[in-house]
C-alpha cells in the first residue's frame, strides 16, 4: 500500500482519552469508527462522549472488519494485546493497524506483520485529560511515525489528515525519542510543582504568578537558544550561592535536596560544555554540590 487511503472503517481498542481524541478527530474528516473497547465506566463514558454512537464491542470483534485496527492501549499492555489476537487470527493480510505508544515501535506490531498486516507506530507528543477541546489539541501537533517505507506514506497521510504533522522516527530510535519526551515533559511537571511547594513553604500565596512569566520565558530561551538560554547561580558558578540554597532545602524540604543536587550538576555540565562555564569557575561549585551529594554539609 503505497497511496493515502480513502474513507476507513477503523476500529479502536482502548477507549483511553488517547482513543477517543484520535477516533473524534478520524469521524471529523470522513473516517468511520465502527467499533470500540473499553470495559471501566470510565471508558463507556468517554467513548459515550467523544464516539457517539459507536458500539463498545469485546476486543476481537473490534478488529474483526475494519481497514485500520487502532490500538490505545497502555504500553505494557501492548505486547500481550498484539500476541493473543495473533493466536486467535485476528490480524488479516492487507489490514492496517497502528498502536500510539511512544516507547514501542515495530517489533511490538511483529505477530500482525506476520500475519499479513501492515503496521504502523502514530504516537502525538500531546498530552490529554479526557476533556472535549483533546480533539481540537490535535491540530499542530506533532507526531512521532514510525512505519515500513512502502507504508509511510499512508501513516503520514493519516496524520495530516487530523491536522497534525508526522515527524518520522526510525525503529531503533523509538526509545530515545520517548525517553526525550518524558525527560522534557514529565519531568516539568516535576520541575514546576517542585517550585511551587517551595513558594508556598516560603508564604507565597499564588505561586503561578511568579512561576508563570518565568518559566514561560526560560522555556522559549531554551528552545530558541539551547545552553545559551542557561542563567541563574549555576550557569555563572556562583558557589556560594548554592551552598546557601542546599543548606536551606536541607532546613526547609530536604525530600527536594537529592533532585536540585542532581538538576544542578547535570546544569553544570552542560554550562561548561557550551562555553558558558570556564572549567576553573566551576571547580568550586562541582565542590560544594559533589559534598552534599555524599552526604556532607556542603
Amino acid at each position: 500500500m503505497t497511496e493515502p487511503p480513502g474513507h476507513l472503517r477503523i476500529g479502536i481498542v482502548g477507549a483511553g482519552r488517547v482513543g477517543v481524541a484520535l477516533g473524534a478527530a478520524l469521524m471529523r474528516v470522513g473516517h468511520h469508527v465502527v467499533a470500540a473497547s473499553g470495559v471501566s465506566d470510565a471508558s463507556q463514558r468517554r467513548a459515550e462522549q467523544f464516539l457517539p454512537g459507536v458500539p463498545l464491542l469485546p476486543v476481537p470483534e473490534v478488529v474483526a472488519d475494519v481497514d485500520l485496527a487502532l490500538l490505545t492501549v497502555p504500553d505494557d499492555v501492548l505486547p500481550r494485546l498484539v500476541s493473543g489476537l495473533a493466536e486467535t487470527g485476528g490480524w488479516q493480510p492487507g489490514r492496517l493497524v497502528a498502536h500510539t505508544s511512544g516507547a514501542h515501535g515495530l517489533g511490538v506490531l511483529a505477530p500482525a506483520a506476520w500475519a499479513g498486516a501492515l503496521p504502523m507506530a502514530l504516537h502525538p507528543a500531546m498530552t490529554f485529560v479526557g476533556r472535549p477541546e483533546d480533539v481540537d489539541k490535535i491540530d499542530g501537533v506533532a507526531f512521532g511515525v514510525t512505519a515500513p517505507e512502502p507504508v509511510l506514506p499512508v501513516a503520514e497521510a493519516l496524520v495530516l489528515e487530523i491536522g497534525g504533522e508526522p515527524i518520522p522516527i526510525a525503529d531503533e530510535f523509538r526509545p530515545l525519542y520517548h525517553a526525550a519526551l518524558a525527560t522534557g515533559a514529565n519531568h516539568l511537571v516535576t520541575l514546576v510543582t517542585e517550585a511551587a511547594d517551595l513558594l508556598r513553604r516560603a508564604g507565597v500565596g499564588q505561586p503561578e504568578r511568579l512561576l508563570g512569566p518565568l518559566l514561560g520565558a526560560a522555556l522559549d530561551n531554551g528552545l530558541r537558544l539551547g545552553d545559551a538560554g542557561l542563567t541563574g547561580p549555576v550557569s555563572r558558578g556562583d558557589a556560594d550561592t548554592v551552598r546557601t540554597h542546599l543548606d536551606t532545602l536541607a532546613a526547609h524540604a530536604p525530600e527536594t535536596l537529592a533532585g536540585y543536587v542532581a538538576m544542578a550538576r547535570r546544569t553544570a555540565d552542560r554550562a561548561i560544555a557550551s562555553g558558558r562555564l570556564a572549567p576553573e569557575d566551576a571547580e568550586r561549585l562541582l565542590d560544594v554540590l559533589a559534598a552534599r551529594s555524599n552526604g556532607a554539609r556542603a
